[in-house]
């Protein structure tokens, strides 16, 4: 078992013990909706409409907007001209902790009426204003009367005033007065929201043939082959070089779609007249709604599809009329069977199956707090001085979520849960903190969300029922190093529904059958996950407020796989330390042949001759040991979700040269010299891969040699030695050679020797075919 190092105090995951609102006392079981957060107090004041309000200009026209007075802050409703009977149906919220005031008004106020602009007021006494609670029935408005600065009718207002939290119905849509200098264009954009993702399909297109083509020269061998488009993908089978009109192909091309379905497939069939000139001979559109779907691996029927001939003229595409048509074979088909992959294996936090048909019961169900976060940096300059402007994005499945943007707050409070059902604990949550740079509406137009960092949370290394509160260090990596931007404050909970079902779950397949009945190629893949990520930003940032491009690529990490010396060095050292057991054990029992402790040696010849005599109990003494570990390390179980590691990446200890490496543009933008000095840096440390895979192959070319005759002598040797033991093997018992074999491993130093062994010197001086290599 690997113990590992503990991270600095700056870098390391501190548990928390906030207050949380569903915990009444201890040893209390009963829960709340939000019962994973701290309750947050809020005055909500909802303007439904105002009726019979007088109109104070000369013209006889009237306004009106409502404006919200608590102190020092103030909020109004938005702006009706000409209209004595508005309606504005807006929320407005007050956190109670920021009140300092005992009562708020309501004012309803004239902007075409110049400076005297009040119509009247209704005033709340803070102390007489009720207290909701979900699930009670939201609040009904009345109509109040509008006191007026003259005695008579200036008109009523319905509104409702109430103390709720951040549970209410209310409150994602609500003005907050910590917004109070976002722009009204900008408001969409601070709001909470859960997103849903598309739904994915992979379309496989088999092109089998095409008949009765018509070349524009009928002279020449044609070159044809199928250009299949799918909005912004495409693909193209292998080219036909023959005179035959009927060219086959039958070759397989994988898109992706989302529901709902908006582009059409489009099949054009090219003919490469020159090198950089290609003559469509027919085009086919097929919408995907008639396009079969299938869950398994049984193909679905091919159909013939007419191909018609575009030719320009006057502008614009006309068809040709022809007596005939030109056709192409394909077979069609929505592949429901595979899990569409949208995000970094590594990461995953969905497995199902696109069709739904196939889905398992859920397991379990996933909880999440996101409290707050304490110490941010400064993401950006206003007024002369830094601020932040943070908000949180959590990612599992199909469902994302964003909470409220907290406008100018270094220590942000959120305090929104959110739940998810679970199909597979083997999965993970990923929480991303962000900075808000398009609070300016328009003018904010072509800005970019700034990272903060992110947290990922693996559930199967979760206990389930129980709450973890911790505060999970930010850290990024910047091209001037690793930088710790805040900490963030989050309590996750993983509730087991059916055990029998999730320990079932360890037993199948991690991926949905389709993957291994009928596979896809690496590269396939990594082309389908690029075109799937695309698709997914797409659509978030057409949602409002939208899940912008630099969001979702950072959630789902569509960079990793780019070259990086940084992670190159830390797999490596990771290999490194899967192997360090075994080149432990392995000089510990050079240490036992030795006799560097004659007790621990003479007790491993006593073990050996017992599982000599009766090797019955090698195999239980194994899983006994291996029983006895597990239980024994039981002690120290990690008690803490795993989180990002500094040391485990390299990320402190990387040359600047190489984080500026890894942060390069693809392709480069660096300046010639410092990419020629990069690239003899990669062809050095690719040489020295290049002589390891070398030796392995030698060593691998030598056991084959062993039989293969290259080296007659050694062949007839071995081939001999072969005879020989087959014969003692034949006629000796099994034990007393297992025993012969091991008392002579185990000999005394005295009767060993400095020199190789007869094996090995043989081994190494067998052929391989190195001396065949260029």
């Amino acid at each position: 078992m690997q113990i590992q190092r503990p991270q600095p105090e700056d870098y390391s995951l501190k548990e928390t013990s906030p207050h949380l609102g569903g915990f009444m006392a201890a040893g209390d079981k009963r829960t709340s909706t939000y019962d994973l957060v701290e309750q947050m107090q809020y005055l909500y004041v909802r303007v439904v409409k105002a009726k019979d309000l007088p109109a104070k200009d000369v013209n006889g026209s009237c306004g009106p907007y409502v404006e919200i007075k608590l102190g020092n802050y103030k909020g109004t409703t938005c702006y009706f001209e000409k209209n004595t009977s508005p309606e504005w149906n807006q929320v407005f919220a007050f956190p109670k902790e920021r009140i300092q005031s005992s009562y708020v008004e309501v004012i309803v106020k004239d902007k075409d009426c110049g400076k005297d602009d009040f119509i009247g007021r209704v005033v709340f006494d803070l102390n007489e204003v009720p207290k909701r609670v979900p699930p009670d029935s939201p609040l009904a408005p009345e109509w109040y009367r509008l006191e007026g600065r003259k005695e008579g009718k200036v008109g009523e207002l319905m509104l409702a005033v109430w103390m709720g939290s951040q549970a209410d119905e209310a409150f994602p849509e609500a003005w907050h007065s910590d917004a109070a200098t976002v722009p009204s264009d900008g408001l969409a954009s601070i709001r909470s929201k859960v997103y849903l993702t598309p739904k994915l399909w992979y379309l496989r297109v088999n092109v089998i043939e095409a008949q009765d083509l018509v070349p524009s020269d009928k002279n020449r061998c044609p070159e044809v082959y199928v250009k299949a488009t799918l909005g912004n993908q495409s693909l193209r089978t292998r080219i036909w070089a023959n005179k035959n009109a009927n060219p086959m192909w039958n070759e397989d091309l994988m898109f992706v779609a989302a529901e709902p379905f908006e582009e059409h497939l489009i099949l054009s069939v090219e003919d490469r007249v020159a090198q950089n000139k290609d003559e469509v001979l027919g085009k086919a559109i097929i919408p995907l709604q008639n396009v079969d779907r299938r869950f398994d691996h049984r193909p679905v029927h091919s159909r013939w599809c007419n191909l018609e001939k575009h030719v320009s003229g006057d502008g614009e595409q006309k068809k040709k009329d022809v007596k005939f048509s030109s056709r192409i074979h394909v077979r069609i088909s929505l592949d429901g069977g595979y899990h569409v992959l949208d995000e970094s294996t590594h990461y995953s936090s969905d497995l199902r199956a696109t069709a739904k048909q196939l889905w398992k019961p859920r397991v379990g169900v996933l909880e999440l707090g996101i409290l707050n976060a304490q110490g941010l940096l400064p993401m950006k300059t206003k007024d002369g001085r830094g601020t932040t402007d943070s908000y949180c994005v959590a990612k599992y499945g199909h469902k994302w979520v964003r909470t409220r943007t907290i406008v100018d707050s270094f220590n942000p409070k959120w305090n929104e849960q959110y739940t998810w059902d679970v199909y597979d604990p083997c999965t993970v949550l990923t929480v991303g903190v962000f900075d808000n740079c398009h609070l300016q509406g328009e003018k904010a137009k072509g800005n970019k969300d700034g990272r903060i960092g992110k947290v990922r949370i693996r559930l199967s290394t979760l206990e389930a029922g129980r709450v973890y509160t911790h505060s999970y260090p930010l850290i990024i990596l910047l091209p001037t190093g690793v930088k710790k931007m805040g900490e963030v404050q989050l309590a996750v909970r993983f509730t087991c529904s059916s055990l029998v079902n999730m320990m079932q779950l360890y037993s199948q397949p991690l991926l949905p059958k389709m993957h291994y009945i009928y596979p896809l190629a690496v590269t396939q893949l990594d082309n389908l996950r690029l075109q799937a990520t695309q698709m997914v930003s797409m659509r978030l940032s057409r949602a409002e407020p939208p899940l912008r491009k630099e969001v979702v690529e950072y959630m789902l990490d569509v960079d990793s796989h780019m070259w990086s010396m940084r992670k190159s060095k830390a797999n490596f050292f990771r290999i490194m330390r899967i192997l360090s057991p075994l080149v432990g054990a392995a000089k510990w029992f050079g240490q036992v042949c030795e006799w560097k402790n004659p007790v621990t040696t003479v007790l491993i010849h006593i073990l050996f001759i017992i599982l000599v005599l009766y090797p019955e109990l090698i195999l239980p003494t194994i899983f006994l040991y291996l029983f006895l570990i597990g239980i024994w390390y039981y002690r120290w179980r990690p008690r803490q979700p795993p989180h990002m590691d500094t040391r485990l990446s390299h990320a402190e200890t990387s040359h600047p040269d190489e984080l500026d490496e890894e942060f390069d543009t693809f392709p480069t933008s660096r300046a010639q010299d410092l990419v020629r000095m990069r690239y003899d840096r990669l062809r050095s440390i690719a040489g020295r891969v290049q002589t390891l895979v070398g030796d392995l192959a030698t060593q691998g070319e030598r056991l084959q040699s062993l039989l293969s005759w290259r080296d007659p002598r050694a062949t007839a040797i071995f081939v001999t030695f072969c005879l020989i033991a087959a014969i003692v093997l034949y006629l000796i018992p099994f034990r007393v050679v297992a025993f012969s074999a091991g008392m002579y491993l185990l000999r005394h130093p005295k009767f060993r020797q400095r020199l190789p062994s007869v094996p090995l010197s043989f081994f190494r001086r067998l052929p391989a075919r190195t001396d065949s290599m260029l």
